[in-house]
């Protein structure tokens, strides 16, 4: 075999490869972490915990509480289902069944309000963190929706990271974390999100958070209440 036709063979193998890489990757998202997009984020630093602030958050991690949201009101519940409806159409594209996009986004929406996040602010994260891929590992070895670090179940869960690719716990506990992050910045979104992402005080991660979020508001509109015809006018009577 002549160089030239090594290296047009070597590069028929290549494309070859990526080919079957493209297949797998479809056919098994976010279980071949090597084969897909890397996960945008999975750098933050462990950073010492004082001990009420470790114990604050592994209480408000092992809260036990159902992801079945609660309503005072008729109207909130109602306002809630045209959220959970409006947002399921959206991510029709990444979650195509119906079943698993319900159950996501309702825990998506419970888990978000849990730490006094918006919604549409979680979403617009796990689409920049992780492109929605439940089983998702970025390079530094982030795990799942939110891209929570392994030593995060060491610090304040129960030691197994394998847990973090349970869909509830790994909301969990990237809500509570960027919570966490938020009152240590005093309320500065930026800034939190750029400790969430280990790029503190930089703004291509925050903004492209930002971005995507914008793609998840959602403004409620109650649908508008029938209007009933009034009275039918009765004709003049005629002049004597």
């Amino acid at each position: 075999m002549t160089p030239m036709h090594r290296r047009r063979w070597l590069a028929g193998l290549a494309r070859r490869a990526a080919g079957v890489a493209g297949i797998a990757a479809g056919l098994v998202p976010g279980l071949i972490p090597g084969l897909l997009p890397e996960a945008h984020a999975g750098s933050q630093e462990e950073e010492p915990l004082a001990d009420a602030v470790r114990n604050a958050l592994r209480q408000a991690i092992t809260q036990a509480a159902p992801p079945e949201p609660e309503f005072p009101t008729t109207g909130a519940r109602l306002a809630y289902v045209r959220w959970l409806v409006d947002m399921a159409l959206r991510l029709a594209r990444q979650q195509v069944d119906w079943r698993e996009r319900k159950e996501f986004l309702q825990t998506v929406w419970y888990e978000a309000k849990r730490a006094g996040l918006d919604p549409g602010l979680v979403l617009g994260l796990i689409q920049v963190e992780s492109g929605f891929r439940k089983f998702a590992v970025s390079p530094m070895g982030a795990r799942g929706y939110m891209q929570v670090m392994p030593f995060w179940s060491r610090l304040i869960g129960d030691g197994n990271p394998g847990s973090l690719f349970h869909l509830q716990t790994n909301l969990r506990f990237g809500c509570v974390i960027l919570r966490h992050y938020l009152e240590r910045e005093r309320g500065d979104l930026f800034m939190a999100l750029g400790r969430y992402n280990g790029s503190r005080g930089r703004a291509e991660y925050p903004n492209a958070v930002f971005a995507a979020a914008r793609r998840w508001e959602y403004h409620d509109k109650p649908p508008m209440e029938p209007q009933l015809p009034g009275p039918t006018a009765l004709p003049a009577s005629a002049p004597g």
